[in-house]
C-alpha cells in the first residue's frame, strides 16, 4: 500500500524519508513566516545603506591617504623618494605645495627628463647592488653624455658627407662665357655654319656625322647634314627648317660659347626672340647667292627683323657672315660681297637698328666647307682679314656684377632621374647649391640641390652662365617658360600687372595704323610671353621740324617715340631696365609682326 501511494518526494508521506520532509518545510516556514514584504524592502534598504556607509569610510580612507600613495609610485625606480614624504607631510595637505617642493630640488628636473630611462632601469632589475644610492645625479649623467654624443657624430657623419660633396664639385671654368645667337633669313645657311663649327671645335663625333649623311640622302638634301646637328627633331629633319632654338657648347683657347641656333622663318619668330634675348654676341648669316640676299633684305624679309631685335635685345656685338661664297654663281667674288657689305653697312647703323661702326664686322665664309671659319683653308688672296675663330676667341671681356640677387629667367622644366630640373641662363646675381631660392609670379619656394654647366656639377654659377638646375621640394609643373628664378629672403624680384614704358612704334599694319589707348598686342620680355593691352598714352616725343614733347597725346603712327602704360592680364616678373636691363627690354609684336621695341622705366610703387 505505501508503494501505491503518491511519491513522498513531491510532497506524499512516507516511503523514502517521507519522515524527515514535514520537519524541514517546518523550519522554512518559520524562517519564512516572520517575513512579509515590507520587511524585506527595509532589510535590502539596510543593506544598501551600509554599503554605501563603507564606501564612503574608502573614500574617507582614500582621501586621507594620498601622502601614502605617492611614494608607492617611485617605489620601483628608487626606494629615496620616501626622503620628502616627510617633508610634504610636514606641509599643508594641499597638492600645490608638494609640485613646489621637488620644483626647487634639482633632482626632481632631471627626473622628468629621465622618465623614460627610468622605466628601462626596472626592466633590467637583477642588480639590486644599487640600492645604496646617495647621491641620485650621477646615473643620469652618464646618459645625458651618451645623448650628447651622438649627435656630435652625426654632426661629423654629415659634414664628412659635405666634405665628399663638395670634393666632387667642379670649380666654373674661369674662361669667359658668351651666348652666340645665329640669325638670318630662312635658308641662309645658319644650322649649317653652326654644325660645321661644332665639328671643327670636335664636339661631335664622326660616326655621327656618317649618320647624319645617310639621313640627308634619303630626307631632304645631301647637303643638309650639318643641319642635322642642331635640328635634331623628326618635324626639323622633315622640313628642311628650323623651328625650335638650338643650343649647344664649344670651346676656343681663350673663351667658352654657347650656340643658339635661331629659326630664320617668320612664323617662328617668337622662338627667335626667346633666343635672341639671351645672346651676347650676334652673327648675323647672309646668303651671298644670287637673289637669296635680295629676298631675305627686302621689306618683308627676316634679315631686317632680325637685325632690328637682335639689337634691341641686348645683343651689342654683331659679325656678318656672307655666306655660300663657294656657290657657282658667286665663286668667291670680291665685287658680291662689297656689294652686300656697302648695302647692310647703312640699315645697320641707321635709327631702327643703332650699331655703331665700331660693333659691327664683316667677313666672308662657306658654311658648308668650313672655309674661313676656323682656318683660311680655300679663302682667296684678296681677304686680309681674321676667321671666324680668331674674332670669337679675342673678345673682349666683359664686367658682370654677381653681387646683386639671383635673376635667373627659365627657358624650360622637366624631370630627369626623379629630379625636377629647370633650365636657363643668370642674368644677375649667382647660383649655389644649398640656396633658399623662389619662382615668380607662381611665388613656389624651392631649394637649388645641384648646378650644371654644360654637364659638370658645378659649386656655382655667375652671371652669363647657361645652367641647368636641380630644384628640391617643387612640382614640375610649377617650372614653365618665363618664369624667373630669385632670392627667396633678400633682394626678391617683382611681379607686376602694369609698368610705365618708353616704346618706339616701327611699323603697323595696314588694317591698324595707328595706335591708341585699348591697342592690343603680343608682349616679349626675356622668356616671356604675355598678352597685353596699351593702357594709356601718356607723352609723344615728335621729333621733326624740332624736338618736342606732346602731352596725352591721343594716338601714335608709326616711326614715333611714344611713353606709354602697358597692362598684362597675368602678372609677370620684370625690372627697370636701369636696374637689370636684360628684364626691363622688350618686344611688341602683332599678327606675327614687331611692331614696337621699348624699355621699362618705372614700376608700381609696392
Amino acid at each position: 500500500q505505501q508503494w501505491r501511494q503518491p511519491d513522498p518526494g513531491f510532497g506524499g508521506q512516507g516511503g523514502y524519508g517521507g519522515g524527515g520532509a514535514p520537519k524541514a518545510k517546518a523550519k522554512a516556514k518559520a524562517k519564512n513566516e516572520p517575513v512579509t514584504l515590507e520587511e524585506f524592502e527595509r532589510q535590502q534598504k539596510e543593506k544598501k545603506a551600509a554599503a554605501a556607509k563603507a564606501r564612503e569610510a574608502k573614500a574617507k580612507a582614500a582621501a586621507a591617504a594620498p601622502p601614502a600613495k605617492e611614494p608607492i609610485k617611485p617605489e620601483p625606480v628608487k626606494p629615496e623618494l620616501a626622503k620628502p614624504e616627510p617633508k610634504a607631510e610636514a606641509k599643508p595637505k594641499a597638492e600645490p605645495p608638494q609640485a613646489a617642493a621637488p620644483a626647487k630640488a634639482a633632482p626632481a628636473e632631471s627626473w622628468e627628463d629621465d622618465e623614460a630611462p627610468a622605466k628601462v632601469a626596472p626592466e633590467k632589475k637583477p642588480e639590486p647592488e644599487a640600492k645604496p644610492d646617495p647621491k641620485p645625479e650621477p646615473t643620469p649623467e652618464p646618459k645625458a653624455e651618451v645623448k650628447a654624443e651622438e649627435p656630435d657624430e652625426e654632426e661629423e657623419v654629415s659634414k664628412k658627407k659635405k666634405a665628399t660633396v663638395d670634393e666632387d664639385l667642379k670649380e666654373p671654368d674661369p674662361r669667359p662665357h658668351f651666348n652666340v645667337v645665329f640669325i638670318g633669313h630662312v635658308d641662309a645657311g645658319k644650322s649649317t655654319t653652326c654644325g660645321n663649327i661644332l665639328l671643327l671645335a670636335g664636339m661631335v663625333d664622326q660616326r655621327q656625322i656618317e649618320k647624319y649623311q645617310r639621313e640627308a640622302k634619303e630626307k631632304a638634301g645631301e647637303s643638309w647634314y650639318l643641319a642635322y646637328v642642331l635640328d635634331s627633331s623628326e618635324e626639323e629633319k622633315a622640313k628642311g627648317k628650323t623651328v625650335e632654338v638650338g643650343r649647344a657648347p664649344f670651346e676656343t683657347p681663350n673663351r667658352r660659347f654657347t650656340i643658339l641656333d635661331a629659326p630664320g622663318h617668320k612664323a617662328y619668330v617668337p622662338n627667335m626672340i626667346s633666343g635672341a634675348s639671351q645672346a651676347d654676341i650676334g652673327i648675323l648669316i647672309i646668303s651671298a647667292r644670287k637673289g637669296e640676299f635680295e629676298t631675305g633684305f627686302e621689306k618683308g624679309g627676316q634679315t631686317r627683323e632680325h637685325a632690328i631685335l637682335c639689337r634691341t635685345l641686348g645683343v651689342d656685338k654683331l659679325f656678318v657672315a656672307v655666306n655660300k661664297m663657294d656657290d657657282p654663281s658667286v665663286q668667291w667674288s670680291e665685287e658680291r660681297y662689297t656689294t652686300i657689305v656697302d648695302k647692310l653697312t647703312p640699315f645697320l647703323s641707321s635709327a631702327e637698328c643703332k650699331f655703331k661702326p665700331e660693333e659691327v664686322e664683316f667677313f666672308p665664309i662657306s658654311g658648308l666647307t668650313g672655309d674661313n671659319l676656323k682656318e683660311r683653308v680655300n679663302t682667296p688672296s684678296w681677304w686680309k682679314g681674321p676667321t671666324l675663330w680668331s674674332l670669337l676667341d679675342n673678345l673682349p671681356v666683359r664686367d658682370r656684377d654677381s653681387s646683386k640677387g639671383l635673376r635667373m629667367p627659365l627657358l624650360d622644366g622637366y624631370k630627369d632621374m626623379g629630379d625636377v630640373v629647370a633650365a636657363g641662363k643668370v642674368e644677375q646675381g649667382r647660383v649655389e647649391p644649398g640656396m633658399k631660392a623662389i619662382i615668380l609670379p607662381s611665388n613656389d619656394k624651392t631649394t637649388v640641390k645641384a648646378v650644371y654647366i654644360a654637364g659638370d656639377k658645378v659649386t656655382h654659377a655667375g652671371v652669363g652662365e647657361n645652367v641647368t638646375c636641380v630644384l628640391g621640394g617643387i612640382s614640375e609643373d610649377a617650372i614653365r617658360k618665363g618664369f624667373v628664378l630669385c632670392p627667396a629672403v633678400k633682394d626678391t624680384g617683382r611681379c607686376v600687372t602694369k609698368f610705365k614704358a618708353q616704346m618706339q612704334v616701327l611699323e603697323l599694319l595696314e588694317e591698324r595704323p595707328i595706335i591708341s589707348s585699348g591697342y592690343q598686342a603680343i608682349l616679349h620680355v626675356h622668356t616671356a610671353i604675355e598678352e597685353c593691352t596699351i593702357a594709356k598714352l601718356v607723352e609723344e616725343v615728335v621729333m621733326k621740324p624740332k624736338p618736342k614733347k606732346v602731352a596725352k597725346p591721343k594716338f601714335v603712327r608709326a616711326n614715333a617715340i611714344v611713353t606709354v602704360i602697358i597692362e598684362v592680364k597675368r602678372s609677370v616678373c620684370v625690372e627697370t631696365f636701369a636696374s637689370t636691363s636684360q628684364l626691363g627690354r622688350f618686344t611688341l609684336r602683332d599678327e606675327l609682326k614687331t611692331i614696337a621695341l621699348g624699355r621699362i622705366i618705372e614700376l608700381p610703387k609696392e
